[in-house]
């Protein structure tokens, strides 16, 4: 298959399992922010429904990155390891992953918007250009200096193929409670 000149086998697994891990973290931290509410104002099985919500959609939001990743990678070079490759794509997803992150964490804490940066944004002639301008100047080098070490050394490539095996089996485990999920919400609407 064409695929397999691109990715191998376990390539593939590996870059899903590094975009399901960021994602399913977030999904437990916010599972577990929301449990005990849930818990006191009905009850404990309706807190488990809630959870098996969130891990179901945290597994579908992991295909989802994990297709785009794969399909992004076949604009990487051919000259590069299949290795290098999937390192490469864990990161960028792992960075767009942590970067959706802080928004809603941002969002979460109820921070509020600095109110001289309003006023700085109100007196320009387009304030929409400038804040995406500003956030793509902030965002930019948390994209290209990954990339960057990852095609270019030896030391980051090793740093983030030992990281991926390191959460592998603690992915698995979280795709384990994906399936356990599933299977509450089958038997809760049946």
């Amino acid at each position: 298959m064409k695929i397999f000149k691109h990715y191998s086998r376990q390539g593939l697994w590996t870059l899903f399992l590094a975009c399901a891990f960021p994602i399913h973290v977030w999904a437990i931290i916010l599972i577990f922010n929301d449990v005990e509410w849930i818990a006191e104002r009905s009850n404990f099985w309706d807190s488990i429904g809630v959870a098996s919500y969130g891990l179901v959609f945290a597994f579908a939001e992991s295909w989802l990155l994990f297709l785009t990743a794969a399909l992004l990678g076949f604009l990487v070079s051919m000259t590069w390891s299949g290795e290098r490759r999937v390192a490469l794509m864990s990161t960028l997803a792992t960075i767009l992953t942590l970067w959706a992150i802080a928004g809603q964490l941002y969002f979460f804490l109820n921070a509020p918007f600095p109110e001289s940066w309003i006023i700085f944004f109100a007196s320009l002639r387009r304030p929409l250009r400038f804040l995406y301008a500003a956030v793509f100047v902030v965002v930019l080098p948390t994209v290209v200096i990954p990339t960057w070490l990852i095609l270019k050394f030896e030391k980051p490539l090793k740093f983030v193929t030992a990281a991926l095996e390191k959460i592998s089996l603690l992915t698995s485990l979280y795709l384990f409670f994906d399936l356990v999920g599933f299977v509450v919400l089958v038997f809760r609407n049946l």
